[in-house]
């Protein structure tokens, strides 16, 4: 008799970071006994993800990829700024290929689909899923506050004729959310005639067709913004959006070589004297804003580990998310930086294994971009941060992060384009003072972060619903 294989098939967005939480929500699923296929768009214009899915696919049998055929998408294909607007475009044409890899799978007779999960950048393959019978959901990357602004987008696209640009500081009041000023909109979103800006517009009406959401959050984290939603609260007369909080996850694939060095440096430093800075694979700055870094960290006289990335070649590089050579440190930082903090600093080109840094003991804070991998991380690892957004949702997330969280400081001057030594020194200082408990916050929200994970948890007892809800399908 043929073995039938209860399967889950992912379908995250093109990039890193998204197929990052993909792959961990995989390896759930696998221990829960189901087979998990991932398909993949090859990158068009982001660096490449072969060398992270060939670790993944070594350690991981139940789990298998798929990679759809290649789509040239010219970078001027889109009349958009933004490689969202890229992304969602890619994703289009893909839906004739997606068709076609979901009704192979799905008429294998030894395998049984039971669910088909989407990254939100994915909303176009929805009524893929639908045509072939299949219950889709949304996985959604960012957090229950960000979610919550995207369902309350089609309201608040109905209520002006204004850009969230021509609004500016105007506070937009979202139910579950403390006051956001329209200009803190993703980049992306903030004139309304941009294909980028559409492409979430879409998302926030596809939102409501979906069977539920699986959210990378967890509940204590986020109530408010997480009532707010199943109350129903942002689309009048609609049916709320079901929820299932399953996070935090976190990476636990090396993601490239190296890392040995940094992370022995830390196991001789202070317990909780470091501070790490680091802000994502797109986070880029002007070789002027990285000498105020490191003017700012010299002054302020603590203890630093700093991965610096070369400054974009040029302005394409924002919309081609392409890799940038090694950094030439030199030349970039101050003349003599590197002598003068040798005894209490470490500068690292590029990369770090940033999750194995957070949890280290030696680190007691964080500069961080706020891109939501990041923040659980370091949630996870019980660390402070000082919120410095650069892109996509993360001005959104800064606020949350301080205003409702309170697990972070915010830095003065990133929307004035640099910020000044002084600033990094004197936020730098704030944070490994911890004068104001923000410490002792993080590490109730790292405990509470466990507890969901736990058996019996809110996280673990949703996962556990959406398998048996699956199985007995």
């Amino acid at each position: 008799m043929m073995k039938v294989e209860e399967t889950i098939v992912l379908y995250p967005s093109p990039g890193m970071g998204h197929l990052v939480s993909m792959v961990e929500l995989a390896k759930l699923f696998t221990r829960q006994g189901f087979k998990v296929i991932i398909l993949i768009v090859p990158p068009s214009y982001h660096t490449s993800t072969a060398p992270f899915i060939t670790t993944v696919s070594a350690s991981n049998p139940s789990i298998t990829f798929h990679h759809l055929p290649k789509i040239v998408l010219p970078p001027d294909s889109v009349p958009s700024p933004h490689h969202e607007a890229l992304q969602f475009e890619l994703i289009r044409l893909h839906i004739p290929n997606l068709t076609r890899a979901i009704h192979s799978i799905s008429s294998n007779p030894s395998t049984s689909v039971r669910a088909f999960i989407a990254d939100f950048f994915c909303s176009a393959s929805l009524d893929v899923a639908a045509h072939l019978n299949i219950p889709f959901y949304f996985f959604f990357t960012s957090g229950a506050a960000v979610l919550a602004t995207l369902r309350y987008l089609t309201t608040l696209h109905e209520s002006t004729t204004l850009s969230f640009r021509e609004l500016g500081q105007t506070p937009l009041d979202i139910p579950g959310l403390p006051p956001l000023p329209a200009i803190d909109m993703p980049l992306p979103m903030l004139d309304r005639d941009d294909p980028a800006y559409e492409g979430f517009l879409y998302f926030s009406h596809q939102l409501p067709k979906a069977k539920g959401i699986i959210l990378n959050s967890f509940e204590s984290l986020e109530p408010r913004a997480l009532k707010s939603i199943s109350d129903g609260l942002h689309v009048p007369n609609a049916p709320p959006v079901p929820v299932n909080c399953i996070g935090p996850l976190i990476m636990s694939e090396k993601r490239g070589g190296g890392g040995g060095d940094c992370l022995k440096w830390l196991d001789a430093q202070p317990e909780k004297s470091v501070v790490f800075l680091c802000f994502g694979s797109l986070g880029l700055f002007s070789a002027e804003q990285l000498r105020e870094i490191a003017l700012g960290l010299e002054r302020s006289g603590h203890r630093f580990l700093w991965v610096v990335r070369s400054p974009p070649l040029t302005e394409e590089q924002s919309k081609l998310v392409s890799a940038t050579p090694e950094p030439d440190l030199d030349s970039l930082l101050p003349p003599g930086f590197m002598d003068r903090t040798k005894d209490r600093g470490l500068v690292v080109k590029s990369w770090a294994p940033q999750a194995a840094v957070l949890s280290h003991r030696s680190v007691g804070g964080f500069v961080t971009h706020c891109g939501w991998n990041s923040v659980l991380e370091a949630i996870c690892g019980g660390v402070a941060m000082v919120a410095w957004p650069l892109y996509a949702e993360q001005r959104m997330n800064r606020v949350f992060l301080v205003e409702e969280m309170k697990l972070a400081i915010p830095i003065d001057g990133f929307d004035r384009g640099i910020v000044g030594a002084m600033e990094v020194e004197r936020r730098v200082r704030q944070l490994m003072s911890d004068d104001g408990g923000l410490r002792e916050r993080v590490l109730r929200a790292k405990h509470e972060a466990i507890a969901a994970l736990s058996e019996g948890g809110s996280s673990n007892s949703v996962l556990v619903g959406l398998v048996n809800a699956w199985k007995n399908n």
